[in-house]
């Protein structure tokens, strides 16, 4: 799989709140082992990791500026200034991380980035949401799709998904839709090794 030099990794919301029964049953338990193997191969090669915050104006919401929920998973913020390339902090409180602050989309085009690479939580929420976006703008969006998780769901007329099943719709509709590139990790990492 070809990374370009340049790919920036986005790693969104991997937040201690997300940690909470609040969202009840998650899914695929190696996501963060295989989010921080994307950010170290990420800071070694030298490439641009952006850090995408949610800060919830919802109040009482285990995302709320202030709050332990709000900090960073441990094993994302002992990472953060860490790599050899450019850093950047997004906050936002939308889904989408091209509708936050500083503007994602013009830091990107700034750098003469290209391809992305989407990471971290919820899969079928905001790393959708950023998909979707990131698409539309142009970019070439990866989707590693074992460095993202989910919970289960219950929308209207009383139907529930589970966090599999919102997965695998994510992945077929920004697939087959051909907002992104749905991959593995180990793909994204050796490709992202042996270019750097």
């Amino acid at each position: 799989m070809e990374i370009n030099e340049n790919a920036a990794l986005v790693v969104v919301d991997v937040q201690k709140g997300f940690e909470l029964d609040f969202w009840g049953r998650r899914n695929n338990p190696g996501a963060e082992e295989n989010i921080a193997a994307l950010i170290d191969v990420w800071q070694k090669t030298g490439r641009p990791v952006v850090f995408v915050r949610h800060d919830s104006v919802q109040p009482g919401s285990p995302l709320e500026p202030g709050t332990e929920g709000n900090g960073f998973k441990d094993f994302v913020e002992e990472r953060r200034g860490k790599g050899a390339g450019p850093e950047l902090l997004v906050t936002k409180s939308v889904n989408s991380a091209f509708y936050g602050e500083p503007d994602l989309d013009a830091w990107l085009k700034g750098a003469g980035v290209g391809q992305i690479v989407i990471v971290g939580i919820q899969t079928n929420m905001c790393n959708e949401t950023t998909a979707r976006m990131g698409g539309n703008l142009g970019y070439e969006v990866l989707f590693p799709l074992d460095a993202m998780h989910t919970f289960d769901l219950e929308g209207p007329f009383g139907w529930v998904q589970t966090a599999e099943e919102l997965t695998r719709a994510t992945a077929v509709s920004l697939h087959g839709g051909r907002f992104a590139r749905v991959v593995a990790t180990e793909d994204v990492v050796k490709g992202a090794g042996s270019a750097g």
